[in-house]
């Protein structure tokens, strides 16, 4: 069978549309509407004028595009394929963290549950918690679930004091300063591209930090020709497809997020063909989590 023509032929069929990410198996660009970060994606999600939305990527994907397309049915490939990260705080831990850091705003990751969105203030992503953290306008802001990106916007803040939630990415955090100090030896002339997901010590080492959507637009614009890229590796995937004049060097082989990669071809026409794995939402979570992701995308 011809998966590629299968699913395209269910896609018109069924006016679908695939939303896919820059980690996801790059085979799967082949059959998506729309690739990119987090950020862009969720935009594309409540832009769609599909019926159905097939979300290539994690669980607190699809539950961010159901939250801003709440008419539309959308389906997630592969139930398992989860985000570490998301799931270390739920609602529970997070009225804990609040309740010991009592009226401050609450700014979430949009790598969260529903469940958390619904409990915080505003929502963010890699590309734009910067400008989400300064537009509350208060000297201090709870920051959940990733510590590392929160305190990389503190570093970008001089008045904001941003308390972290002690959650991480475990894929990023397989890149280490030692990672940084072999591609400076090593490879002298190439420019090191790191996402503020990384730890601390990694990104002061980089020469460029940027969510998944900056470190592509960098390298596509930049006049350097060789680039260590500090990411998951479908970012390096797609940038040695898309960019063949220039050197990408996944800067070790561990960078792989194995929930990511669970997606393949045939779950994507599996979901299409029968409908299977459709996002629902609790009725008392969606309404407050629809307005966190709002004001995110109207800032």
């Amino acid at each position: 069978m011809d998966l590629i023509k299968e699913i395209n032929n269910l896609k018109h069929k069924k006016n679908a549309i695939i939303l896919t990410h820059c980690y996801q198996n790059i085979e799967i660009d082949s059959v998506s509407d729309y690739v990119g970060d987090s950020f862009y994606l969720s935009k594309m999600a409540s832009k769609s004028d599909a019926d159905i939305i097939v979300f290539a990527g994690v669980y607190f994907m699809a539950q961010s595009a159901k939250l801003l397309s709440p008419e539309k049915k959308v389906l997630l490939p592969n139930m398992k394929s989860g985000c570490l990260m998301a799931d270390m705080i739920d609602a529970e831990k997070l009225q804990e963290f609040k309740s010991k850091n009592p009226n401050i705003p609450v700014v979430c990751y949009i790598n969260s549950t529903a469940e958390v969105k619904a409990l915080s203030d505003i929502c963010c992503t890699s590309s734009n918690a910067i400008d989400i953290v300064k537009s509350l306008n208060a000297n201090k802001v709870l920051f959940v679930p990733d510590t590392y990106l929160g305190k990389y916007v503190e570093s970008k803040l001089k008045d904001v004091e941003v308390i972290t939630y002690n959650g991480f990415c475990p894929t990023h955090l397989r890149i280490r300063v030692e990672d940084i100090e072999l591609a400076r030896k090593n490879h002298p002339e190439a420019l090191i591209l790191a996402h503020p997901e990384c730890h601390k010590e990694v990104v002061k080492g980089a020469d460029f930090t940027g969510s998944t959507k900056e470190i592509m637009e960098f390298a596509k614009t930049s006049k350097n020709k060789k680039f260590i890229i500090a990411t998951e590796k479908g970012v390096a995937d797609r940038l040695k497809r898309d960019y063949p004049e220039k050197e990408f060097i996944l800067i070790n082989e561990k960078v792989t997020c194995p929930n990511m990669k669970m997606n393949t071809l045939y779950d994507i026409y599996n979901v299409l063909l029968n409908e299977e794995n459709e996002i629902t939402i609790k009725e008392d979570v969606f309404k407050p989590a629809r307005k966190c992701l709002e004001k995110m995308l109207g800032q």
